[in-house]
């Protein structure tokens, strides 16, 4: 993943494949302190995990998210059909990277999120949507784990 942080991704093993002819590439919105932007995805690919779209430039966004300042995250009508989630890294005052995980939304259940973080000077640092595919793989709980489709990822600035 990008600068040396762990993948988020739900499972492990979902490469992206380089696709044929595959839907327009929606765009998530991150929102914070009066900016935003809006961001291609950095991996997309259809319900079956096949027919990947191949990412285009510029695939991770920046926004400078002030302490204490919520994230707030939209997403388009493409994604809201899917079961989605956020997945983010903060560091706790004490310098110790953190990360957690946005209930899973139900298909229509919601088209934005405010991602807040705790208010002790924690700093948020690393933001993923997450569309989760039709695929499903042995989890290693017993369980089953449902693939990710697509991905979009933001950078938090200071």
């Amino acid at each position: 993943m990008h600068r040396g942080l762990k993948p988020l991704l739900a499972v492990a093993g979902i490469a992206l494949v380089a696709g044929c002819a595959a839907p327009s590439e929606p765009q998530v919105t991150f929102y914070s302190h009066g900016n935003s932007v809006a961001v291609n995805p950095a991996q997309l690919c259809d319900a079956t995990g096949q027919n990947c779209v191949q990412p285009s430039e510029n695939t991770v966004g920046n926004l400078r998210v002030p302490d204490n300042d919520p994230l707030q995250i939209s997403v388009p009508g493409e994604v809201a059909a899917t079961p989605w989630q956020v997945a983010f890294i903060y560091r706790g005052t004490n310098g110790q990277e953190l990360d957690g995980r946005s209930a899973v939304f139900r298909p229509n259940e919601r088209h934005a999120y405010t991602l807040q973080v705790p208010p002790d000077g924690t700093r948020l640092e690393h933001v993923e949507v997450q569309q989760f595919s039709a695929v499903l793989t042995q989890g290693t709980d017993g369980g089953v784990d449902f693939g990710i489709g697509g991905t979009w990822i933001l950078n938090i600035h200071e």
